[in-house]
Formats: C-alpha cells, sequence, structure tokens
C-alpha cells in the first residue's frame, strides 16, 4: 500500500502541473482575444480524466476477476476521450486569432495532458490485469486496446458519437460499426485511420515506458 500512494503521488505530481499549465495557457488565450472558443477543452479534459480516474480507484481496492471486467467494459468506453483531444488541433483550421501561436499552444497542451492521461490509465490497467491474467495474454490485450481506442476516437471527431450514446442510442452506433466491418474498402479512410492513429499511440506508449523506467532506474 505504501509503494502504492508513493507511486500514485508521482504520477498526481505530473498531472496536476499539466492541467494547470493548460488552464493557465487557456485563460491567457481568453483574456488576449476575447473569444471563449476553446473552452470546450476543458469538458474534454474532464472526460480524459475519469478512465485515470477510475484505474486510480480499482488500484486501491481489492478486485474479483468478474468486478474487474465489469469495470474494464467501463474503463475501455471512456478511455478514448484521452487521446481524442489531438485531434482538437482540426479546429486551427477556422481559428480567426491573431496569435496562432497561442492557439496552438492551447490545443497541444491540453492533447499533450490528455496523452499522459491515457499512457498513465493504460500502465495502471496493465497492472490490474497482470494480476488476474497471464502477462502475455495481458500484453497483446492492452495492444489491441490501444488500436481500439483509435477506432473510437475515430467514430467521436468523424461520426461525432460520445461515449455515453453506447447506452443512449447503442442500435445506430452498432449498426454504423458494423457497416464499416462488412464493407472495409467502403470504408478505407476509417481503418486507414484507426491504424495510422493507432500506430501513433502505442509507439507513444512504448516511448512513455521506456522513459518511465529509466526515470526509475535514475
Amino acid at each position: 500500500m505504501k509503494q502504492l500512494l508513493f507511486r500514485k503521488f508521482e504520477t498526481i505530481s505530473l498531472v496536476c502541473p499539466a492541467i494547470i499549465m493548460s488552464s493557465f495557457l487557456l485563460i491567457l488565450r481568453v483574456k488576449l482575444n476575447k473569444s471563449f472558443f476553446y473552452l470546450f477543452l476543458v469538458w474534454n479534459i474532464v472526460l480524459a480524466i475519469v478512465p485515470y480516474a477510475i484505474t486510480m480507484y480499482l488500484s486501491s481496492v481489492k478486485l474479483s476477476r468478474l468486478k474487474l471486467i465489469l469495470w474494464f467494459c467501463v474503463w475501455v468506453v471512456f478511455l478514448p476521450n484521452a487521446p481524442y483531444i489531438i485531434t482538437d488541433l482540426l479546429h486551427l483550421r477556422v481559428s480567426n486569432s491573431h496569435m496562432l501561436w497561442l492557439d496552438i499552444l492551447v490545443i497541444l497542451s491540453f492533447a499533450g495532458t490528455g496523452l499522459l492521461l491515457f499512457f498513465l490509465s493504460l500502465n495502471d490497467m496493465r497492472l490490474l490485469l497482470n494480476s488476474h491474467f497471464k502477462k502475455l495474454q495481458t500484453k497483446y490485450f492492452m495492444t489491441a486496446i490501444v488500436f481500439l481506442c483509435a477506432f473510437g476516437v475515430y467514430l467521436g471527431r468523424y461520426l461525432r458519437y460520445n461515449s455515453w450514446e453506447i447506452l443512449s442510442k447503442p442500435q445506430r452506433l452498432f449498426s454504423d460499426i458494423l457497416e464499416m466491418i462488412t464493407n472495409p474498402f467502403n470504408n478505407s479512410e476509417v481503418w486507414l485511420f484507426t491504424f495510422g492513429f493507432g500506430a501513433f499511440l502505442y509507439v507513444g506508449l512504448k516511448i512513455f515506458n521506456k522513459l518511465s523506467k529509466k526515470d526509475v532506474l535514475a
């Protein structure tokens, strides 16, 4: 428990400054440009915190395999919200700010924080699954989750689905997903995005883990 608390303190000490910096840049942007256009990033980062909050909670309690699986299903629904913020860079196309560099910094700061939460939450879930399943199974499963998240980001960005619509509009959602799967050549952009963005997240996770291990050894 002591090691767990220490590890959580270290990760929270990374997350909090990142959120504070992002908020400061957004406030500065609002003040200088007299525009509230990017306030949606606040909601996006709240959604990005949810999966990390779930794995933080799960790491602090004892879980049966069944409870872990149920929590995992909830977690994986919200997980794409963390890397989703990267795609908010698309809003730069319609930015009428005379300080484009500030808009770039604002979005990148929130996107970087979202990625940090994504990587931390993935690693926490990997440790939780390792305690109930074989490590090799968990390794391949978590790799699949990364690409599944990329697919979820596509659903959110281009088809405008939200996490809760898996409950409110399940028939429409699964109908769209089934159409993409059964007609892959007519939906080539979906799979190009999924594998391209998924590869980006996977490589980013590997780099993050390597750097984290070096910090520990140092």
